[in-house]
């Protein structure tokens, strides 16, 4: 099973940036979506952003027009590019192959606070 590492998280400002990197231990090419996902403190993982193997995208509506998700399959890796950043997306990060439904491998995750 490939292994994910996570990495980019961070302590930034309210309306800052961050580039988050999941990089894949073995190719991503044959996996048709991958994704990023988040927990907050007490609250349940959500999903944030998916990619296909195609291109397509779909976001969450919190994170849509501020966040882009990203694939670059020769570098066996998938990136969350994060703008206007809010307190409310202070998270762990995660990234995970497939589906959200289908048991996919998970990273260990990278922590991301945005201060007001």
């Amino acid at each position: 099973q490939v292994q994910l590492v996570e990495s980019g998280g961070g302590l930034v400002q309210a309306g800052g940036s961050l580039r988050l990197s999941c990089t894949a231990s073995g190719s991503i090419f044959g996996f048709n979506v991958l994704g990023w996902y988040r927990q907050a403190p007490g609250k349940q993982r959500e999903l944030v952003a998916l990619i296909t193997s195609a291109g397509g995208t779909n976001y969450a509506d919190s994170v849509k027009g501020r966040f882009t998700i990203s694939r670059d399959n020769a570098k066996n890796t998938v990136f969350l590019q994060m703008n206007s950043l809010k307190p409310e997306d202070t998270a762990v990060y995660y990234c995970k192959t497939g589906t959200p439904a289908s048991n996919g491998s998970w990273g260990q995750g990278t922590q991301v606070t945005v201060s007001s």
